[in-house]
């Protein structure tokens, strides 16, 4: 326990976040990371994949207050990004952060007061939305973290037990990334890979309630829904290559989106009554968002990106489940 205890003690942190045309995104995060309450040492790399619209000037701008290290390499998706930014950092442990997240002050220091308490190779945190953000991105916030939708227990303390890091706001040793060599060439359901690989090496996650993010996600309903198919398309063939991690609820948005459909059908033909289940399940929604946003029109978006979420992931897990390309 001492050795642990010293080793800890010795953490070095270096924030690998790959980018893609979004100068704009990196320039916030960065700012956000000038306000750290953090007293030890951290470096910062930043992978830009292949982009067009670079983030060059805004590293520069920042160069000077933090210590970043910027590479460019060709367009191979954010997962082998990572990986190069972890071959390249000088630290022993990497904090893996999306572009579009802004740090809450104290997130460093959180980070490392958790691993010094309770070591593990691994670890993942949860996300928010910021009072900055606009109608759609609080509504797409609430979607994806709601216990009510397929968010689930992501975000939430209760109920997590063998917690599954998601790659917008996690950890992972040297050792482990070495152990592991890091990301596959996945380009949705890489995280969830990774730690299927991490535990089978033997090495433990936790999440750490305290270390969340801001996580601004998508700003539309079309880019919304496109996200959510991919991860719907992932789902299948991770449950076919670890069938241990297959589950039933997998397949609740598909028959949300099927059941939704006939009820409207059965309710315009029929009666009424058959809509009635969807109707209390939405208002449950609207209040849920209400009182998370204290936000109206937060709270009415929510009602259709929650749809959307379903719609995007059940139909992209039906297609992954029975159409192959």
């Amino acid at each position: 326990m001492l050795f642990l205890y010293l080793y800890t003690m010795q953490l070095k942190f270096s924030l690998i976040i790959p980018v893609y045309n979004r100068p704009q995104e990196i320039e916030e995060l960065l700012y956000s990371l000038t306000k750290q309450d953090f007293n030890e040492d951290f470096e910062i790399l930043i992978v830009e994949d292949g982009s067009e619209n670079t983030c060059n000037e805004v590293v520069n701008k920042y160069d000077k207050e933090l210590t970043i290290q910027y590479f460019f390499k060709e367009n191979t998706g954010a997962g082998l990004s990572r990986n190069m930014g972890m071959q390249k950092a000088s630290g022993n442990y990497f904090i893996i952060l999306d572009s579009d997240v802004l740090l809450p002050k104290h997130y460093l220091s959180d980070v490392y007061k958790a691993l010094t308490l309770n070591f593990t190779d691994a670890y993942g945190g949860a996300d928010k939305a910021h009072i900055s953000f606009n109608t759609w991105q609080k509504a797409i916030s609430f979607s994806m973290t709601s216990l009510f939708t397929t968010g689930g227990i992501r975000g939430k303390k209760i109920g997590v037990g063998k917690f599954q890091p998601r790659s917008f706001n996690m950890g992972i040793s040297k050792k482990a990334f070495e152990a592991t060599n890091g990301f596959s060439e996945l380009k949705y359901g890489e995280d969830i890979d990774l730690t299927f690989r991490l535990w089978s090496a033997g090495f433990k996650t936790q999440f750490i309630e305290d270390a969340y993010v801001y996580h601004k996600r998508r700003t539309n309903i079309k880019a919304f829904y496109k996200q959510t198919f991919n991860f719907g398309t992932a789902r299948p063939y991770l449950n076919k290559k670890y069938p241990d991690s297959a589950k039933l609820t997998y397949w609740f948005p598909s028959l949300f989106v099927i059941g939704f459909d006939i009820a409207i059908l059965l309710a315009l033909f029929l009666h009424w009554i058959f809509i009635l289940p969807f109707a209390f399940y939405f208002l449950v929604i609207f209040f849920d968002a209400l009182l998370q946003s204290r936000n109206l029109k937060a709270a009415f978006c929510s009602l259709i990106t929650t749809y959307t979420q379903f719609l995007g992931y059940g139909l992209g897990f039906l297609k992954s489940s029975f159409f192959k390309e």
